[in-house]
C-alpha cells in the first residue's frame, strides 16, 4: 500500500516554493515605479543615439564556442576524481579514462575540422 505521509515534506516544500514566488511577484508589482515618462522607455547606450532595431540576431559562433568550452571544461569533473582514485581503479579504470579522453579528442578534431574553433 502506498503511504502518502512520505510525500508530506515534498508537498510542504512545493507549496512554500510557489508561495515564495507569488510573494516576490506581489512585492515587485507593489513597489515598482509607475511612470509614463517616454524618456524612461528609451534604450540607454552610454549617451550614443540608438541606431537600428534592438532585435538583432546574435552570431551563432558565440553559442558554439561557449558550448565547446562547457563540454571540454566539464571533463575536469571526471578526470580529477579519477586521478585521485587512480591506484584503486587499476588498469580497468585507466582504460576507461583513455576511452573517455579518446572520445573527447575525436570530438575536438571534428569541431576543429568543421571550423568551430575559428574566430573571425
Amino acid at each position: 500500500m502506498l503511504d502518502l505521509n512520505q510525500y508530506l515534506g515534498l508537498l510542504v516544500f512545493v507549496i512554500l516554493g510557489i508561495l515564495f514566488v507569488l510573494v516576490a511577484f506581489g512585492f515587485s508589482a507593489l513597489f515598482r515605479e509607475r511612470g509614463t515618462d517616454p524618456l524612461r522607455q528609451t534604450v540607454y547606450e552610454c549617451g550614443v543615439p540608438v541606431t537600428g532595431t534592438p532585435f538583432v540576431s546574435p552570431n551563432i559562433r558565440f553559442y558554439v564556442f561557449a558550448l565547446l568550452f562547457v563540454i571540454f571544461d566539464s571533463e575536469v569533473a571526471f578526470i580529477l576524481p579519477w586521478a585521485v582514485k587512480f591506484k584503486e581503479l587499476g588498469w580497468v579504470g585507466f582504460i576507461e579514462m583513455m576511452v573517455f579522453i579518446a572520445v573527447l579528442f575525436v570530438a575536438l578534431v571534428y569541431a576543429w575540422r568543421k571550423g568551430a574553433m575559428r574566430w573571425e
